[in-house]
């Protein structure tokens, strides 16, 4: 082929390129985009700029008429008030609106004017004692409007003055003290006077100081004056501050009070219930909180919105979730003792405590009473250096003293107050019951993790229905094989986490606890607490749960065995833990069980073994690090005996395999004095190694005189050593075992009198033991 000059059979070869005209196209439209960017950009700054000019310009004609207006203010009532009289306060007096309009917090001569004018109409009401004609003159009715602005204005205005004045009124601001003429005291006492519910404008004052977030104003106040208290104690009044807030935690818009809603992150729950030890500062205010009706309000208003709305914490030692905590369980006590308390009051109430207590750090009590009775681990209860939080000492001490045993058994009483003692699976579960089963469970395992646990295992074991309550409950699931989900917002779990799990974190403890101090005749006799039968259904549930924790969906097994003691924020994961924590409280309560039930049995040992041990599971168990093998350590009674002997010797058979074909164990010589049989053993095999132990033993005696006893040991004299270390052991005269009248050994109480060494010995026996 060659070509023939005519350019339309020419061949088009497209190499995917773009042509000139192209990219100047797209240069342009960048360039243009670019263009417009900017021009937008300085109208945007230019817009900006006459916004600021017009507000400094605003601004200075603003404060050019302040001045105006105050310089007319001092023409007709004088710098210091030196012309104010009673009409002043008037309707038709321009005496208050001047100064409402002209008034700066920051200016000494302002606030001093204000000073004045409180001073003056605290004087006039105790002289006439009439405030609203003072205010509206001779007719309310046809003034209420412009009164009751002004007086909004004033109090406000007042309010204000000692917010921005708050450093240099310290020493002032929650005094008491007879001097009714300090600063503070003046300005305070004009907004009681102000907001006195019997007034006509109480409620649309007390309205307008909540919208304008006169609670967040106080807050600030009260945690600059409260380092700098000083009260008289021979006063028996509340301060003026105490008074102002007592008169307006009423207002909650319930009849007859028709202020508005406010924002929860303004009202008094957020603000004023997170200052550290609020009820010290202000007993009077704690008595009138603590009111059915309040606290019910309240705690209703803290259980819709406590995630999201506390404030800035005052310190790290004083975290604001504390501190709510603290103060709101400090009161709660009060409200639950009403004969009227409501079902959803304590539904809110452990509610909010819950989340609350899910934020605090294990509590570790200055008291020694407490601190003895818990029964945390000083390892388990340490959080991760960057995450640890400590109390302050007295915050610490006023949560540990609120959740005392009246406050458990208030609680427990009033959410359990409705519910059958008695299990009946021919009615379904109502929503109230379940409601009240995942509010108490959800506060008590929290409270487990962070409270001192012994003090209250006492209260809730042998004081409250909690356990048969919670027994009836998991009976009639187990027996209708339903297990209800938990409300999320009582338990905060999320919903798909199994009904089960809640409950038996709560009533395995309780109930182990019990069984250490019932007796032989009351468990198997009188069949206290649960009736044998019941005991049976409980053994199935337990070792069903554990088997599905274990072995069927399984924790991070290499963390199975380790609790985790506390499910707050700082853990990551609040299901894994509260799933490892049911794993060994279950564990450990069928454990006793299987104790009580080799005592006599009531059950079967079958009741015991999980039903899905098989061959996967034996060649699992073999291997460390296994979840069979954690089952092997931590719940072996899940595994029939006989699949344990032969779990051990496949054990056993593994070792030597890795010991190789011509390898032994190692062997160890002892040298031991007959006279002194268990010290000498103790002393020199005590510190062998699990390696150590199964290879062989070898002993030689030593006569009395010193010298060595002729002899080979092939396993005679490790015999003849083991029938003499035993009858020494086990010998009543050597003080580590008691005979009883049925010639029947067991440990002697008392033995650590007699050796100080006593559980060292008890130990080295048990291997001793095991080894033969």
């Amino acid at each position: 082929m060659y070509f023939n000059g005519d350019p339309s059979t020419r061949k088009r070869v497209d190499l995917g390129g773009r042509s000139s005209k192209e990219r100047d196209r797209q240069k342009l439209l960048e360039q243009t985009r670019l263009e417009r960017n900017r021009r937008l950009w300085v109208k945007q700054q230019n817009a900006s700029a006459l916004i600021i000019q017009k507000w400094f310009r605003g601004r200075k004609a603003v404060e050019a008429e302040h001045s105006r207006v105050r310089e007319q203010f001092y023409g007709t009532y004088g710098k210091h008030c030196q012309n104010v009289d009673r009409h002043s306060f008037g309707p038709d007096s321009e005496f208050l609106r001047q100064l409402l309009f002209f008034f700066n917090a920051q200016n000494n001569d302002d606030f001093t004017i204000l000073v004045e004018t409180c001073r003056l109409l605290l004087q006039n009401v105790r002289d006439s004692g009439d405030i609203v004609s003072l205010f509206a003159g001779v007719n309310y009715s046809t003034k209420h409007a412009l009164v009751g602005y002004r007086v909004k204005q004033l109090a406000l205005t007042c309010i204000w003055a000692i917010y921005q004045n708050r450093k240099q009124l310290k020493d002032q601001l929650v005094t008491v003290s007879r001097d009714s003429s300090l600063t503070a005291t003046l300005l305070l006492e004009a907004v009681v006077l102000l907001i006195d519910p019997k007034l006509p404008w109480a409620c649309k004052v007390v309205g307008y100081l909540l919208q304008k977030n006169a609670f967040a104003l106080f807050r600030e106040i009260v945690l600059t004056g409260k380092e700098n208290t000083r009260s008289d104690n021979s006063i028996r009044n509340a301060s003026p501050l105490e008074r102002i807030l007592s008169l307006m935690i009423p207002h909650i818009g319930q009849h007859p009070c028709i202020c508005p809603n406010i924002d929860p992150q303004y009202s008094f729950s957020s603000q004023m219930l997170t200052i550290p030890l609020l009820w010290q500062l202000f007993p009077s205010l704690k008595e009138i909180f603590a009111t059915q009706g309040l606290s019910q309000h309240y705690i209703h208003q803290m259980a819709q919105c406590v995630r999201n709305v506390l404030p800035n914490d005052v310190s790290v030692e004083c975290p604001g979730y504390a501190c709510l905590l603290g103060n709101t369980v400090e009161t709660a006590g009060a409200a639950l003792s009403h004969a009227n308390c409501s079902f959803e009051m304590a539904i809110d109430l452990a509610a909010v405590t819950t989340f609350l207590l899910q934020a605090l750090p294990p509590i570790k009590s200055s008291s020694p009473e407490i601190r003895q009775s818990s029964t945390m681990d000083e390892d388990d209860m340490a959080l991760p250096d960057e995450m640890e939080i400590v109390l302050n000492k007295d915050l610490e001490q006023q949560i540990a003293h609120a959740m005392h045993s009246r406050f458990l058994l208030q609680l427990t009483s009033v959410l359990f107050g409705g519910i059958s003692r008695v299990s009946n699976s021919n009615h379904g579960l109502d929503d109230k019951e379940v409601r009240a089963i995942g509010a108490a469970c959800g506060f008590l395992h929290v409270a487990f993790n962070t409270l001192p646990v012994e003090r209250m295992m006492t209260v809730l074991a042998f004081r409250t229905e909690l356990v048969q309550v919670l027994w009836n409950f998991m009976k009639q699931c187990n027996e209708n094989k339903k297990w209800p989900s938990l409300p999320e917002q009582l338990s905060y779990l999320p919903g798909d986490v199994p009904g089960w799990l809640l409950p038996l974190a709560v009533f395995c403890p309780v109930y182990k606890y019990m069984l250490m101090l019932v007796g032989n005749e009351e468990f198997y006799e009188q069949e206290k607490p649960l009736s044998l039968k019941d005991v049976r259904c409980l053994i199935v549930i337990l070792r069903q749960a554990l088997w599905h924790l274990l072995w069927v969906n399984p924790v991070s097994h290499s963390n199975s065995v380790k609790l985790v003691k506390n499910t707050s924020p700082y853990n990551g994961n609040p299901v894994e833990s509260i799933k490892q924590r049911v794993s060994l409280v279950a564990s450990e309560l069928l454990s006793q069980l299987q104790d009580w039930n080799n005592r006599q049995q009531f059950a079967p040992p079958s009741d015991f073994h999980a039903d899905g041990v098989d061959d996967s599971f034996i060649s699992q168990a073999i291997i460390d690090g296994t979840k069979a093998n954690d089952i092997m350590k931590q719940a072996p009674f899940l595994v029939p005996f006989t699949t344990r002997v032969k779990i051990f010797n496949s054990q056993l058979l593994a070792i030597r395999q890795r010991q190789g074909s011509h390898g032994v164990f190692t062997r160890n010589r002892f040298r031991i004095r007959r006279d002194h049989i268990l010290e000498d053993a103790y002393n020199q095999m005590s510190a062998l190694s699990e390696e150590d132990l199964r290879g062989l033993i070898r002993v030689s005696f030593i006569n009395e005189f010193g010298v060595e006893e002729a002899g080979i040991d092939g396993g005679g004299i490790f015999k003849d050593f083991m029938e003499n270390i035993t009858r020494a052991a086990f010998d009543v005269q050597y003080g580590l075992f008691k005979e009883t009248s049925d010639h029947l050994l067991y440990p002697n109480p008392g033995s650590g009198m007699i050796h100080e060494q006593h559980l060292q010995f008890f130990h080295f026996l048990g291997t001793l033991l095991a080894k033969v």
